[in-house]
């Protein structure tokens, strides 16, 4: 297994004196980051977490109580990650098991309940016996699978099914112990390596049918205007098999991660979970809101294997705009910016030379509220980054991610008639994009994989865009037409949230 960020495992004190503690991430698609001896933590966003984290007022879907209900969840354990408070709640009471606490401490009481019973074989489970397992027992299991994670990962083969319906649970401890463990621990983390017992086990996969509208918002087709034969993206059903063994290959992420420092803050998220379930070999970021003062003790945070990371600041605003690449390969080159001083004080662009192609993250600027700053984006910003390109494929192949803030056409956004003239959907806009970017050969990755498909990777927050799969596409892995037929998915991670944005995902054949 690879390992990036240390970040899901830690708390860090930021340069401004804060600590930061992620907790439980909420997972459904298929990523990975690596899990590693605990070091320290980012910090990060602006923007407010979304539509997982407010499921809790949606209706049920459909619990039994009782027995049935536990026989449902033994028979299909993966359910348990995607009950609801309320259902979870409701299945505890009715077996007798306390059910307070976080949904994470009722998913844990309610796995361990199962999975006694099923060791045993018997009806009926003591409560005694579900809170009987000790921090330190499950510390030692927990570094024990662990490890067993990369040699599973090497001897499976995983359908595409199994492939895409891949978690990973929090192991074996009473939902109780587990919250008294963590109010003992010190605000800015545990100096001894405990937290490494927060490291998650992969647990077997089972092919299950999943609600799509409460768990899976972004398998309902919504827009104001859809054509015949256009449907909604499920990267269960709509990626490819994993390519065969030995196939060279590389994998590329790419997140407008809404201000770095909030993101990692946020109750129910960790990117050490993140990372275990894509196994990516670059990972590039936007919006990282960082100043160029926390960029020395943001890399002290990153997990081994990943040293090679490049940052750009802004300057002219502080605490604004902001890309990064953080990479387990070490590039041949890194540059920042376009060489142009009116483009490069907001820190937008890092590109990082490897042996078979540039790789560019790039935030490209917003129009903004009232479109001011319209004619600056399609007039200067857009042309200068489009013959930076063109002048990069003169040496090799071009790739270029990242949010590109540009909803390409009317399949891309929600409410097309009712965005004409709001920034990233004007008429000037989608031209510019054209024009300069596809015109000249690059190729939309997933467009051209997916040709009627609506997948959004930004929601916003006001009116609640996320739950009801009211989105815009605005996130991009744009290759040199040369790459065309070289890569294999080019696919997005709705599931995860923490940010308005989700990622995206390019997996590339070399």
């Amino acid at each position: 297994m690879n390992q990036v960020f240390q970040l899901g495992l830690k708390a860090f004190v930021t340069p401004a004196g804060f600590a930061v503690t992620p907790r439980n991430f909420r997972i459904g698609t298929f990523v990975s980051f690596r899990a590693m001896k605990p070091k320290r933590h980012l910090a990060s966003s602006s923007k407010p977490a979304s539509s997982f984290d407010n499921m809790e007022d949606e209706k049920d879907i459909g619990v039994e109580s009782d027995e049935a209900g536990i026989q449902s969840v033994k028979d299909n354990p993966e359910r348990i990650e995607v009950m609801t408070v309320q259902e979870l709640r409701t299945i505890l009471r009715s077996i007798g098991v306390p059910a307070k606490g976080s949904k994470r401490d009722l998913v844990s009481a309610l796995k361990v309940y199962v999975e006694k019973k099923m060791e045993v074989g018997s009806s009926h489970v003591e409560i005694e016996e579900v809170s009987s397992i000790s921090a330190e027992s499950v510390s030692v299991k927990r570094k024990a699978n662990t490890k067993s994670i990369s040699g599973e990962r090497k001897a499976k083969k995983f359908s595409h099914e199994e492939h895409a319906q891949e978690i990973y649970s929090v192991p074996e401890v009473s939902a109780l112990q587990e919250s008294k463990r963590r109010a003992k621990k010190s605000p800015i983390g545990d100096e001894t390596g405990e937290v490494d017992a927060k490291a998650p086990v992969k647990t077997d996969k089972i092919s299950v049918t999943l609600p799509t509208v409460q768990s899976e918002p972004w398998t309902m087709l919504a827009h104001k205007k859809p054509q015949k034969g256009w449907t909604a993206y499920n990267p269960r059903t709509m990626r490819p098999p994993p390519l065969a063994e030995g196939t060279k290959s590389v994998k590329l992420l790419s997140w407008n991660v809404n201000g770095l420092r909030a993101l990692l803050k946020l109750e129910g998220f960790s990117v050490l979970q993140l990372a275990q379930r894509e196994n990516f070999d670059v990972l590039c970021l936007q919006e990282t809101k960082l100043q160029e003062k926390d960029v020395e003790s943001i890399k002290q945070c990153l997990l081994d294997g990943y040293e090679n990371s490049f940052w750009t600041c802004s300057t002219s605003k502080l605490g604004y705009s902001g890309t990064a690449i953080i990479s387990r390969i070490k590039p041949l080159s890194v540059t920042y910016g376009l060489g142009i001083s009116d483009h490069d004080s907001e820190g937008r662009l890092v590109t990082a030379e490897f042996d078979s192609f540039f790789l560019l993250s790039c935030y490209v600027p917003n129009s903004g509220d009232g479109l001011r700053r319209l004619s600056y984006r399609i007039t200067e910003w857009d042309p200068s980054l489009s013959s930076y390109v063109k002048e990069l494929e003169k040496k090799k192949p071009v790739i270029l991610t990242g949010d590109l803030n540009c909803a390409h056409q009317e399949i891309d956004i929600y409410n097309p008639a009712g965005n004409r003239r709001s920034a990233g959907f004007t008429d000037e806009e989608r031209q510019s994009f054209g024009a300069n970017f596809l015109s000249k050969g690059f190729v939309d990755t997933f467009r051209a994989q997916h040709r009627g498909v609506v997948g959004y990777t930004y929601w916003g927050y006001r009116h609640g865009g996320r739950k009801t799969n009211r989105g815009w596409r605005l996130d991009y892995f744009l290759v040199s037409e040369s790459l065309a037929d070289k890569f294999h998915d080019s696919y997005i991670l709705p599931d995860v949230t923490g940010s308005d944005h989700s990622p995206i995902g390019l997996i590339l054949k070399l």
